[in-house]
């Protein structure tokens, strides 16, 4: 992969703290959700949602606010410096409009990370250009043939008669490629057997002609509904030789190790998906009353409540702290990548399912204070799938287990003094970080997982703490069951046959790839709580920390029941005094424009 830093104009000096400050902005910009008059607002938004466009004054905006500034790196002349920050950012669009986030957001981004990894100067600039001044890139990879199997990507690219390429098949469901003005497409250059097989091509769109290039075709969806997906069908279509991002037959090898990137920072933006819904319910749970007081009173409806702010956190953790280790451990990436991907996603859908039978039949109303909760719960499968499923996630970890456990597990668990040690700037949320080395990342991790070696480590931490502090009592049980876990799946890992090595391996490695990802969680939120020190008492509290890990233990078949109840009502005070000043419900309590209950809410 070419060095970013080799070309392109100097890089800007980026104080630490100017996302926060564009994140202020932002928020600012979007405006109170639940104000009928604002254009920006949820009212609006769902209306654009039903007409099956995305909203247009947001495009409007947040092209006036550059956005897409925020996809290209610093060195050249974006704003993209820190891939946890930029998640966060993007999060504030997620919890107003995933459609938004989505068509006016992720998909320039995705497309941009082949051009800044593989690219030469000229094709950098160029795309650099077009995204800070407003334009859209897309990415083309998806074939309804052949899925998320890029090996036998069909579209072919073939050596022209007077140079450059000639592109014949197509791609479906790509976002936005009817409006964008280029494209990035993962294209076949040899049709002989093997990884080397596929190139990425950075095509100007509006220059093809429509008859060798149609765009025309449109799919409807049931979430993000108002996100242009489309087709493109190409026919004898010429492109000039120079499109070549990279070495011809490097495209697989390239995706696999920037999709690593993807999949880190795109579940901590769908985070923002999860606090909209649970705001919307809470505010139900609060002015609904039954049996004389507020659902929210009733034991059943606040353990729901607290149950979904714990999830919600344990996806915050999981999802920073992988966005961090791309910076900080990219050799590690491979697997943290498909962690947070796969589990994010199915933590939000699972608390959407419970927070929808809580607001009954209000959850799937289209129309009316609490409508904003359906459109989530419609968006987020779609999100959930794109990119990459679940079951593509899980096959990405299969392979590696056994050299995990042979590596990096089994030496963890034996306390061995050589094992290298997660670094505690990983976990310190605020702690500024390395640029995004792109040449660091790997195929695999070669063994290497640092992350999981916290919970032998914080076992025998925390076993002797909790002698002289029983509020850590639980805590150190929680997590000595974890390492036990941990040693459990380091023996079946190894044990594996060779069949079950491999992505088309049986059910029982996928419960193992299963299981791993819930312990990665588990460390991922131990190590935010022992990072947290006295900037957040609230982080540096065991209260949540100890709930995060008895909902990841319930998962994992370790320990069953509800939080207690003196733990669910200091939860819930947490969540309602955030509610009332009007912050978010994620490890950052970020501020927002403001908080209105119901009574100011969507009245369609």
């Amino acid at each position: 992969m070419t060095d970013l830093l080799t070309t392109g104009p100097a890089p800007a000096p980026v104080d630490r703290d100017a996302t926060l400050e564009r994140i202020a902005r932002l928020e600012a910009l979007l405006g109170d959700p639940d104000d009928p008059a604002n254009p920006l607002g949820l009212r609006a938004v769902l209306d654009a949602d039903e007409r099956g466009e995305l909203l247009p004054e947001g495009e409007r905006a947040l092209t006036a606010f550059g956005l897409g500034a925020e996809f290209v790196p610093v060195a050249l002349g974006g704003r993209f410096a820190r891939a946890d920050r930029f998640a966060l950012l993007m999060r504030s669009l997620f919890r107003r409009d995933c459609g938004l986030g989505i068509g006016h957001g992720v998909t320039s981004f995705i497309a941009g990370l082949p051009v800044w990894a593989d690219g030469n100067a000229a094709q950098r600039r160029r795309a650099a250009e077009l995204l800070c001044g407003g334009g859209r890139i897309v990415a083309a990879y998806t074939e309804l043939d052949h899925g998320s199997d890029f090996a036998r990507v069909a579209l072919a690219a073939r050596p022209a008669p007077g140079g450059g390429y000639l592109l014949d098949g197509g791609k479906q469901l790509v976002n936005n490629i009817g409006r964008a003005e280029a494209a990035v497409l993962f294209a076949r250059t040899d049709d002989r057997p093997g990884s080397r097989g596929h190139s990425h091509l950075l095509v100007d769109l509006d220059v093809l002609p429509a008859e060798q290039a149609d765009r025309s075709a449109q799919y409807a969806t049931s979430g993000v509904r108002g996100c242009l997906l489309g087709a493109v069908a190409f026919h004898d279509c010429a492109v000039p030789a120079d499109a070549l991002l990279g070495q011809e037959g490097g495209a697989l090898e390239t995706v696999l190790k920037v999709f690593q990137v993807t999949r880190c920072v795109l579940p901590g933006m769908v985070v923002g998906v999860g606090d909209a819904q649970l705001r919307t319910v809470l505010a139900f749970a609060e002015e609904r009353r039954l049996y004389g007081r507020p659902v929210s009173a009733l034991p059943l409806p606040r353990s729901v409540l607290a149950d979904a702010f714990v999830d919600l956190l344990v996806c915050d953790a999981l999802a920073m702290v992988a966005a961090r280790s791309l910076h900080l451990l990219p050799g590690e990436a491979s697997v943290r990548s498909a962690a947070v991907k796969y589990l994010v996603p199915k933590l939000l859908q699972d608390s959407s399912y419970r927070l929808g039978v809580l607001l009954g039949a209000r959850s799937y109303l289209r129309e009316g204070p609490y409508a904003g909760f359906q459109k989530a719960a419609r968006d987020l499968p779609v999100v959930a799938l794109a990119h990459a499923s679940g079951a593509v996630c899980l096959s990405n970890i299969v392979p590696q287990l056994p050299r995990l456990a042979e590596r990096a597990w089994r030496p963890a668990l034996d306390r061995e003094p050589t094992v290298p040690a997660a670094p505690d700037t990983l976990f310190r949320l605020h702690d500024p970080l390395p640029e995004l080395d792109f040449a660091g990342l790997e195929l695999t991790t070669r063994g290497a997982d640092s992350l999981a070696g916290v919970l032998p480590r914080l076992a025998d931490e925390l076993a002797r703490e909790a002698a002289d502090r029983a509020e850590l009592a639980e805590l150190a049980s929680l997590t000595g069951a974890f390492t036990d876990a941990l040693a459990d799946l380091t023996r079946r890992a190894g044990t594996l046959p060779p069949a079950d090595r491999t992505p088309v391996a049986g059910r029982r490695a996928f419960v193992l790839a299963e299981r791993y990802v819930l312990l990665l969680a588990a460390a991922a939120c131990l190590g935010v709580w022992r990072a947290a020190g006295s900037r957040d008492p609230f982080l540096a509290d065991p209260l949540w920390v100890t709930a995060a890990l008895r909902r990841l233990a319930e998962q994992l078949g370790l320990r069953h029941g509800p939080l207690p109840e003196p733990a669910v009502d200091a939860l819930f005070e947490e969540l309602t005094e955030r509610h009332r000043d009007g912050r978010t419900f994620d490890l950052f309590r970020t501020g927002l424009t403001t908080q209105a209950g119901p009574d100011k809410g969507v009245d369609r």
